[in-house]
């Protein structure tokens, strides 16, 4: 009966993902440039040690970073984990101040084993984020040889949409202490781009333009890890993930000019998915202490954006976490509390007006709870973050996520 309730709720969640996704869950300005606001996709677990996955490698969590990890799970086990989240974002500028609220599902993911060396995972992740709101008032002069000839202008910019990615992996271990894997991702959705201009006094002509982008197409991830235990007490592994750059085969957009007259303006729309990889490397102690460092590269500058390669810039993120598990040997419940914590550095893969953005900088805790007699965990992090400053928009937001991993044995009949 428990698996049976289980197995529903999967089938109910990856069915219905596709629509909550299709929902966005920013309200940052920063997200009308280039495909929005690009996801990650550690699980909260992970996000708790600054999105800390590379090298990481467990038999009671699902890794989608690295695909290479899916050979870690248990051979009588099914995991199952979906997490949610909430954001509250403040933005200031030097015209003042708003807060905002949002929330969203975050992930989908399963995960089993086919044999003992090989596991399979499957699941429905974000791939970017797009959802703002905001304008601008300021003088244009009408008369080039009258200085004091202006108006005055509005220009309201708005935008919203999801690129949402259905994935499967498979991953296989070797000789005792490799692993290699991949994932294959269906990415699909749309992204709408306005913008508009008024002006006071009101016999002056508005103008606006309009961009649709949508997006149906296959991208692949390669992943590699090493693993070893020595001494009983001391696990490492160091992991790579590899993406090629690959052209957009179903990516369309189009862009829609309005002032007296509608004109849909035909443009080079040839689009590319960067060239990314990532190095990471994590370390165990007695099953007690973890911690792990990653590096990660996207190499957005060659990638076509309408059909151009000078739009966006490459993007590099550095991150280091750490796990403590007081004693997992221990009758009591307390210590088999998991206590997470990391840090996270990253730039922006655009630029503001021709300005170069400062470093984002992220801040975050976590905790896991395991559910009593099971191998399951309830898991919630909390992250701060700082995106931009105050010569351009300043963003802080604190990031509440919550999830479930449901780990149970399957694979096995009972004995009476």
């Amino acid at each position: 009966m428990y698996k049976s309730i289980i197995l529903l709720s999967v089938c109910i969640s990856l069915f219905f993902s596709p629509l909550i996704f299709s929902q966005n869950n920013t309200n940052s300005p920063y997200t009308r440039f280039g495909l929005g606001s690009i996801s990650d996709n550690s699980n909260n677990s992970r996000q708790a040690l600054g999105g800390t996955s590379i090298g990481f490698r467990s038999s009671k969590e699902i890794n989608t970073v690295n695909p290479a990890s899916y050979s870690a799970v248990d051979t009588l086990s099914f995991m199952f984990d979906i997490g949610l989240s909430a954001m509250y974002s403040h933005f200031s500028d030097e015209n003042g101040s708003v807060g905002k609220l949002n929330g969203n599902l975050e992930y989908i993911t399963l995960q089993f084993p086919v044999m003992k060396f090989l596991g399979i995972s499957a699941g429905v992740l974000p791939y970017s984020f797009s959802g703002y709101s905001f304008s601008n008032i300021h003088k244009e002069q009408i008369d080039p040889q009258n200085p004091a000839d202006t108006i005055w202008a509005k220009d309201t910019y708005t935008g919203a949409g999801t690129v949402s990615q259905i994935y499967f992996g498979i991953a296989g271990k070797f000789l005792n202490h490799f692993s290699v894997g991949l994932n294959t991702y269906y990415m699909f959705g749309k992204i709408n781009n306005q913008r508009s201009t008024t002006y006071e006094p009101s016999n002056y002509n508005s103008t606006g333009q309009e961009n649709n982008i949508s997006i149906s197409s296959l991208r692949f991830r390669y992943g590699f890890q090493y693993f070893s235990t020595i001494n009983k007490k001391h696990d490492i592994t160091v992991g790579i993930f590899y993406e090629n750059k690959l052209k957009v085969q179903g990516m369309n957009a189009n862009t829609i000019n309005t002032s007296q007259i509608v004109d849909t303006l035909a443009k080079n729309n040839s689009f590319d998915l960067p060239q990314s990889f990532g190095i990471g490397a994590y370390y165990t102690f007695n099953k007690r202490l973890s911690a792990g460092i990653d590096f990660s590269f996207q190499q957005w500058a060659n990638a076509k954006f309408f059909g151009k390669t000078d739009s966006l810039t490459n993007r590099w993120k550095f991150s280091a976490g750490a796990e403590y598990v007081p004693n997992p040997n221990s009758y009591r419940y307390s210590d088999h509390l998991h206590y997470r914590a990391g840090v996270s550095l990253s730039n922006s893969y655009y630029d503001v007006n021709g300005i170069r953005m400062p470093l984002n900088i992220g801040v975050s805790v976590g905790l896991g709870i395991p559910m009593p007699r099971s191998n399951s965990f309830l898991n919630a992090s909390l992250e701060y973050g700082k995106i931009g400053n105050s010569n351009v928009m300043s963003e802080n937001y604190f990031k509440l996520t919550i999830s479930a991993t449901i780990n149970e044995f399957w694979f096995f009949k009972r004995k009476l």
